[in-house]
């Protein structure tokens, strides 16, 4: 690769969010439980109680994370794309793009996660913050 051919900074940072969105995919869609400890919490019930109430929820909700998890590991994919092919480019629409999608998938995961005041607030902080650096490396980059 030549020095015009390398990847700009903004591409890193997308790269590495494009990663971590494969990874979490990959782990929402086979390694996540249907209730994590702290989901009892939230809800104000016990296990056993949400178990007995409805005696389905974590089988059906093995299913639902099971599909975000897909839809998560596309997104990463697609952001690797972005991140190899048109960021570098400048391609017209790419900012506006990115923008759209960190809002509604690792913005949005991130707020929610402060809504629920869930044990992984902070860390799921750290790629909303990541991508917004993205998207300043980029229009630094003009």
């Amino acid at each position: 690769m030549t020095d015009s051919q390398r990847l700009p900074l903004s591409a890193k940072v997308f790269l590495v969010c494009g990663f971590y969105l494969v990874a979490l995919g990959l782990y929402f869609a086979l390694l996540r439980p249907a209730l994590l400890p702290e989901d009892p919490r939230y809800i104000g019930s016990s296990l056993e109680a949400i178990r007995a109430a409805a005696p389905g929820l974590e089988r059906w909700l093995g299913l639902v994370f099971k599909v975000m998890g897909g839809f998560m590991v596309a997104t990463g994919a697609l952001t690797m794309l972005a991140a190899c092919r048109w960021l570098a480019k400048r391609e017209r629409g790419t900012f506006a793009a990115l923008a759209v999608a960190g809002a509604a998938s690792v913005g949005l995961m991130s707020a929610t996660n402060f809504l629920l005041n869930s044990d992984f607030r902070w860390l799921l902080l750290l790629p909303a913050l990541l991508w917004l650096l993205g998207l300043a490396c980029y229009l630094g980059e003009c």
